[in-house]
């Protein structure tokens, strides 16, 4: 997919990396595994082929994936999570009001449910997960089989407006939904639900803001890599503000799914791959494809 390219120069304060080095071996270079997590301690390393966005602590497993592919990895995340606008109204909403749903259409916005939901005082809740990343976050409570909380529904597709297209209704009664979100998401997957009748109470519960602080030469190495991989359009916006301080700067973004792939259309990107499930392995299998397009173009 080809798009014309226009980036608006935007000011950014940019964050630290760490750089993990796969299996492959190279000449001169002993073959061994990096440990995750290790901070670049010398800038002779060999250039990465990808660089990952997520926040720190979530990108291991992208990480080993790609490993295994013989796939070298900078992290540079992007993007922290912080409290919400509505934040502190969760726990009283979850007490005080009862609804047939809780939408969760993200990891993040599933952990933050959680902290409120257990203030709460663990109230009996049905959830609807837009995908197996996000039900994953659920697992520890699950496991104690106290039935408080219930995973009930996840869509076709993991994607918010599918969920919203094919979520219950409990009753041909009004169907009352909690919608937990970042203030940040649009307004796709209420304006679904209401228009299938769903009475919706949208909650702002957190927000992400760029992290700051990266070293120039952490900067310089992620700019030489054919590829960033990026899971939402905040991290997108955030690479794409970082890359206004680069001059022509054009390699390929590999997203998790169709909505950031759609976020990185809309922004004029030009070199786009996207899984059509979202998830892990069609991720990195996203990431391979554009890998070996830029291979392909470079011989």
């Amino acid at each position: 997919m080809v798009f014309p390219s226009s980036l608006a120069p935007s000011p950014f304060a940019t964050p630290s990396g760490t750089f993990h080095r796969s299996h492959r071996p190279g000449p001169g270079r002993a073959s061994r595994a990096g440990a995750p997590g290790r901070r670049l301690a010398a800038y002779s390393s060999p250039s990465p082929d990808v660089v990952v966005t997520r926040e720190h602590g979530k990108n291991a497993k992208l990480v080993a994936a790609l490993e295994k592919h013989n796939v070298h990895s900078l992290e540079l995340p992007l993007i922290r999570h912080v409290e919400g606008p509505d934040t502190d109204r969760l726990p009283a909403a979850l007490r005080d009001e009862k609804f047939d749903w809780i939408t969760v259409t993200s990891p993040e916005a599933a952990a933050v449910f959680l902290e409120g939901w257990k203030a709460a005082g663990r109230p009996k809740v049905r959830i609807a997960v837009v995908g197996a990343g996000t039900a994953r976050t659920f697992d520890e409570v699950l496991q104690s089989h106290d039935g408080s909380l219930e995973v009930a529904f996840s869509p076709s597709k993991a994607m918010g407006k599918v969920l919203a297209s094919e979520l219950p209704r409990s009753s041909e009664t009004v169907c009352r939904v909690l919608y937990p979100a970042s203030a940040k998401a649009g307004h796709e997957i209420q304006n679904g639900m209401r228009a299938r009748g769903f009475e919706v109470t949208r909650l702002n519960t957190y927000t992400t803001v760029p992290v700051q602080d990266v070293d120039p030469q952490i900067l310089k190495l992620a700019v030489s890599a054919p590829v960033v991989a990026v899971a939402s359009p905040s991290a997108l916006r955030a690479w794409l503000n970082l890359m206004s301080q680069v001059d022509n700067w054009n390699n390929s973004v590999a997203c998790i799914g169709e909505t950031t792939a759609s976020a990185a259309k809309k922004l004029g990107l030009d070199s786009i791959y996207y899984p059509a499930t979202p998830g892990l392995e069609g991720w990195v299998e996203s990431i391979l494809e554009a890998l070996k397009a830029h291979k392909q173009s470079s011989s």
